[in-house]
C-alpha cells in the first residue's frame, strides 16, 4: 500500500484503509474506489494523506500499534474535556473536573495495553489519514510518543500512567489562551508571545488540585517547556529542578510541533526535526531520552511516499532498525517521472549521500530555531 498525499491521488484509486472523520465514524472504507467528487471532498475535510492500493507495494503493510479505537477515544476524551475547559473559563470560582482523572485513566490503560503488546517494536505514529484539530491530536501523539519511551525505559505501570496522563494533558492550559492568540496565522506580539507562554501554568492549576490527576502530571503541563539549561519557561529552572517525566513531554513535544503542518508554517522532515533535537542534546534536552526516542520511533512509517535527493521517488518499503531515519526505499519512478517497469530499492544506510527530500510531492521549508512560534504548539 501507498500513503499519499490527497493532492497526488486521482480517480480510479482504491482505499487500503478506513478513512474516519472527528468521531471516529467511517467516512470512507476499505476498497473504495476514489472519484474526483470524493478527492476534493476529502481535500475541504482536511484530509492530508490516504493509503491507496498498489501492486506494486502489495507487499508493505503497516501494523498499527495504536488501535483505532483507542486512538478515537483519546481524541474524543480530549476535545470534550478540553472544549468543557474552554466554556467554563468565564465562571467565577474555582471550577473542578472530578471526571478527568477517572476518564482519562481509562484511555491511559487502553494506550499502554496496545503498546505493552508490540514491546519491542518501533513506534510509526502515522495518523495521517484521521483528521482533528492540531491541538486534540497532538496531545494524543504527545502521549503514545512519552508511553512507548516511557515502556523502553523500564517504567513500572504505575509511572506509565502519570507520565502518559501529563503527556495527554500538557496542552490543557491552552484552553484558557484567546482563541485570537492560538490561531493567528502570523507571528505572535512580545505581549502576546507572554500570554502563550501563560499555559503552563493555567494547565497546573487545572490539574494541581484534582482528583485521581497525580501531582507529577500537573507538572508536565507546568513545565514541559523548561529547558536543561535554564533557557525554558515559566520558571527558567534547568537539570534536576526539572521533573524527569516534564523532560519527555518536552522533547516529544518538541518534535511533533516540528513536523506538523501549522497555518503560520510548513513542517520539518523527520529527520530535519531530528537533527534540531540532536542540536540541542545537553542544552535543552537530556543526551540520553533524545537517542532512546531515536531507537524507537520509526519517524518515517512503512508506505509513506517520498521523493529522494537524486530525483527518484518511492515509498519506504522497510525499517532500519539501527538508523530509524535512513529507511529502506523502493523506487518506483526514475529522475525523469517514468515510473520504473521493475522497481528496485535503495538502503539509505548504506547510500549516504542519498537523502530524502521530500514527502509525496510536498517540499517542506526551512525551519528557524531561533523562531518563537514553532515550539509552542
Amino acid at each position: 500500500m501507498l500513503l499519499m498525499p490527497i493532492n497526488m491521488c486521482h480517480p480510479g484509486m482504491r482505499l487500503a484503509k478506513n478513512i474516519y472523520n472527528d468521531d471516529g465514524m467511517v467516512l470512507l472504507a476499505v476498497n473504495v474506489e476514489l472519484s474526483q467528487r470524493l478527492i476534493d471532498r476529502l481535500f475541504t475535510y482536511g484530509i492530508d494523506y490516504i493509503y491507496i492500493q498498489d501492486s506494486r507495494t502489495n507487499d508493505i503493510i503497516q501494523e498499527d500499534v495504536i488501535q483505532d479505537e483507542t486512538r478515537t477515544k483519546a481524541v474524543l476524551e480530549i476535545r470534550n474535556t478540553f472544549k468543557k475547559v474552554m466554556e467554563d473559563s468565564n465562571k467565577r470560582g474555582a471550577v473542578h473536573y472530578y471526571d478527568i482523572g477517572r476518564n482519562f485513566r481509562d484511555v491511559m490503560k487502553m494506550i499502554i495495553d496496545d503498546l505493552s503488546a508490540h514491546q519491542g517494536a518501533m513506534v510509526m505514529l502515522n495518523n495521517m489519514n484521521v483528521k482533528d484539530n492540531y491541538l486534540f491530536q497532538h496531545s494524543v501523539n504527545v502521549s503514545i510518543y512519552a508511553i512507548m519511551l516511557g515502556i523502553s525505559f523500564g517504567y513500572s505501570r504505575e509511572n506509565l500512567e502519570t507520565l502518559g496522563l501529563g503527556a495527554l494533558l500538557h496542552d490543557i492550559g491552552k484552553t484558557k489562551v484567546p482563541l485570537g492568540i492560538l490561531r493567528k496565522p502570523s507571528q505572535l506580539t512580545e505581549q502576546e508571545f507572554t500570554e502563550m507562554k501563560n499555559h503552563t501554568t493555567y494547565g497546573f492549576n487545572i490539574l494541581k488540585d484534582e482528583p485521581n490527576i497525580p501531582l507529577l502530571s500537573a507538572h508536565c503541563a507546568l513545565q514541559h517547556h523548561e529547558r536543561i539549561n535554564g533557557s525554558g519557561y515559566p520558571r527558567g529552572i534547568q537539570g534536576t529542578e526539572i521533573n524527569e517525566f516534564a523532560k519527555w513531554v518536552g522533547l516529544v513535544d518538541s518534535y511533533d510541533a516540528m513536523t506538523t503542518t501549522r497555518v503560520y508554517r510548513r513542517p520539518l522532515l523527520p529527520h530535519e526535526a531530528m537533527e534540531q533535537l540532536f542540536a540541542g542534546s545537553g542544552t535543552m534536552y537530556d543526551q540520553s531520552q533524545i537517542a532512546l526516542f531515536r531507537d524507537k520511533i520509526a519517524i518515517y512509517p512503512l508506505g509513506i511516499t517520498v521523493r529522494l535527493n537524486t530525483g527518484e521517488f518511492g515509498i519506504v518499503s522497510k525499517l532500519n532498525v539501527t538508523v530509524p531515519h535512513r529507511p529502506i526505499v523502493r523506487v518506483l519512478e526514475d529522475q525523469s517521472g517514468q515510473e520504473l517497469k521493475e522497481p528496485y530499492e535503495i538502503d539509505l544506510s548504506t547510500k549516504l549521500s542519498t537523502l530524502i527530500s521530500e514527502i509525496g510531492e510536498i517540499k517542506v521549508g526551512e525551519f528557524d530555531p531561533d523562531e518563537s512560534m514553532p515550539t509552542i504548539f
